[in-house]
C-alpha cells in the first residue's frame, strides 16, 4: 500500500499545523497506516524555529511527539508532493489557493471541512470552520486546537480506510 501524504498548513507553522503533524503521525502509527506527514506555514517569519512551547506542552501531555519538527514555509512543490493539503483556517486556505496550480486545487481544503455537525456534537465542541490561532491567547486556546485537530484527524483516518 502506497503511503498517503498529508501536509498541515497554518500561518507561522509553530502552533496549529505542527499539532496536526504530531497528532496524525501518532494516530496513523497506532493504526499501522502508511502516512507521510509534514507541516508548513504560509509566512516565513518562524522558519527554522521549533513548535511553540505551549503547543508542545499541551500536546505532549496527551502523548504526542514533536521530535524533528521545525517551521518551514509552504512551497509551490508542496502542491505536487502531497495528496492532501489541510489549511487550519479560511485565511490560510485563501493564501494556499492563491498560489496553488489549478491542477492541484482538488487536494487543498480546510481541515475542519472533514467534520459535520454530528462530529462536533459527539465531542461537545461548538461547530466551527476554523481551527483558531492560539498564539496570543491563553492555555485554553491550545487545548481547543488539540481537541479540534484530534477530532479531524480521527475522521480523516476513518475516511482513508473506507474502500
Amino acid at each position: 500500500m502506497k503511503a498517503t501524504s498529508v501536509l498541515f498548513v497554518c500561518m507561522g507553522n509553530i502552533c496549529r499545523s505542527p499539532t496536526g503533524e504530531a497528532v496524525l503521525r501518532q494516530k496513523a502509527k497506532e493504526q499501522n497506516l502508511p502516512v507521510h506527514i509534514d507541516s508548513a506555514g504560509t509566512i516565513a517569519h518562524h522558519v527554522g524555529e521549533p513548535p511553540d512551547k505551549r503547543t508542545r506542552s499541551t500536546a505532549e501531555a496527551h502523548g504526542y511527539d514533536f521530535t524533528g519538527q521545525s517551521a518551514r514555509q509552504l512551497t509551490i512543490n508542496d502542491f505536487t508532493t502531497f495528496d492532501y493539503l489541510f489549511a487550519m483556517d479560511s485565511d490560510n486556505l485563501a493564501n494556499m489557493m492563491a498560489m496553488c496550480p489549478s491542477e492541484h486545487e482538488h487536494k487543498v481544503r480546510s481541515l475542519l471541512s472533514l467534520l459535520d455537525d454530528d462530529d462536533f456534537a459527539e465531542s461537545n465542541l461548538l461547530p466551527t470552520t476554523d481551527v483558531p490561532d492560539p498564539y496570543y491567547g491563553g492555555q485554553q486556546g491550545f487545548k481547543l486546537v488539540l481537541q479540534l485537530v484530534e477530532l479531524a484527524c480521527d475522521k480523516f483516518l476513518q475516511n482513508l480506510q473506507k474502500p
